[in-house]
């Protein structure tokens, strides 16, 4: 009986030991939780690479960044694609998301600004011309962003079309998807120039600026920031944090560094008022 009961003991020792693993790999710490997903145009790329980081490190957040074509992008989440937070090259995208209930919020929160500048290649041994120079000039080739597929194409495009309706008859229109292309048109030299935001036209390192002063797009290209209807429950805090973030005045700073200017709402300590958007002397209705 003495050997049974010890081997009794030692089986039921073993027997607590594989209840204490089982029980323990049942409360392990959960998974990490699905990244905040950020539907972003291109022209956000250069300071993300800033903003992202410091965001997942002083929040504990991991974020997912889609780039894309402002327009694509509202496309893919009028569809339904997996996006938190929306911020495109354009406030009038988010514009058009809100006027079918796709927003979650009041107004778009504008964050930063930018406008329409001429550029050309950084190595290019051409004389620089004015957009004045270039219109009329048939045999001057001009690379814009396709109106079809982004925020950039249909603003250059409306502010063409103020300036002259006939405006393709003035020189000869190359289209490119979106700004990094219109840039890899230019540097191939498949174009003479191009249109682009002065932002883009910074941070690119490729292009150099050689008019400020597009006729007829004086007005500021606002750029805002939203959570939108495909954005999860379990993302809404973040998601929140996120836009906050971007009106911080640190961000704000930030934003500076890298081209953009600066907004009178937003970094001004109430959660980046919403104001009413105008893109390329436009206004959005509300």
């Amino acid at each position: 009986m003495g050997m049974l009961t010890q081997m009794m003991r030692k089986l039921g020792a073993v027997w607590c030991l594989l209840v204490m693993v089982t029980t323990l790999g049942m409360h392990e710490a959960p998974a990490q939780a699905e990244p905040l997903t950020i539907g972003a145009a291109y022209s956000l790329k250069p300071v993300f690479q800033e903003i992202v980081p410091l965001f997942e490190r002083e929040y504990g957040t991991a974020v997912q960044v889609v780039y894309g074509p402002s327009q694509t992008l509202r496309r893919e989440i009028e569809q339904g694609a997996a996006i938190d937070v929306f911020l495109p090259a354009a406030v009038e995208e988010i514009t058009k998301l809100q006027k079918q209930g796709l927003t979650i919020g009041d107004r778009p929160r504008i964050y930063g600004q930018t406008s329409l500048v001429l550029v050309m290649s950084a190595t290019s041994l051409a004389t620089p011309v004015s957009f004045r120079e270039a219109m009329p000039n048939r045999a001057t080739r001009i690379a814009l962003a396709d109106p079809r597929t982004s925020g950039l194409g249909d603003i250059t495009a409306r502010a063409l079309t103020k300036l002259d309706p006939a405006y393709k008859n003035g020189f000869r229109p190359i289209y490119a998807r979106h700004s990094e292309d219109v840039v890899n048109v230019i540097v191939r030299g498949e174009a003479d120039a191009g249109i682009l935001y002065r932002v883009d036209a910074i941070n690119s390192g490729h292009v150099r600026i050689i008019d400020e002063h597009l006729a007829g797009a004086q007005r500021p290209v606002l750029f805002g920031q939203a959570m939108v209807w495909t954005c999860r429950t379990e993302s809404f805090a973040a998601a929140e944090e996120f836009l906050d973030f971007m009106v911080s005045p640190r961000i704000q700073k930030l934003l500076l560094k890298y081209g953009f200017e600066p907004t009178p709402s937003a970094g001004t300590g109430d959660r980046g008022r919403p104001v009413a958007p105008l893109v390329a002397g436009v206004s959005a209705s509300r």
